[in-house]
């Protein structure tokens, strides 16, 4: 039995389909992945463009900290580290 002779003018449906694309090599549409990619990039790349501008807005607009007022029982223990007496006693 030869099979050849039957289908040599014909090709089967699935190779019909992958020469049509190849032969057609137009893109149809942008690739979702790619477009997910992108808007993902470009929601991370505002948050950190945005943080740093808050950041340098801040460094210029903000009054620099208050220092900790240290409480006297502290600054007895230092002045006793040090040699020097607390006054008043």
């Amino acid at each position: 039995m030869d099979y050849e002779g039957d289908f040599a003018d014909h090709t089967p449906p699935l190779f019909d389909r992958a020469e049509n694309v190849i032969k057609d090599p137009e893109v149809k549409g942008f690739n979702p992945g790619l477009i997910v990619l992108l808007l993902v990039g470009g929601l991370i790349l505002t948050f950190l463009v945005g943080n740093y501008l808050l950041y340098m807005y801040a460094q210029k607009t903000l009054p620099p900290k208050k220092k900790k007022l240290i409480s006297k029982k502290k600054m007895k223990k230092e002045r006793l580290k040090q040699g020097v007496s607390a006054p008043g006693e």
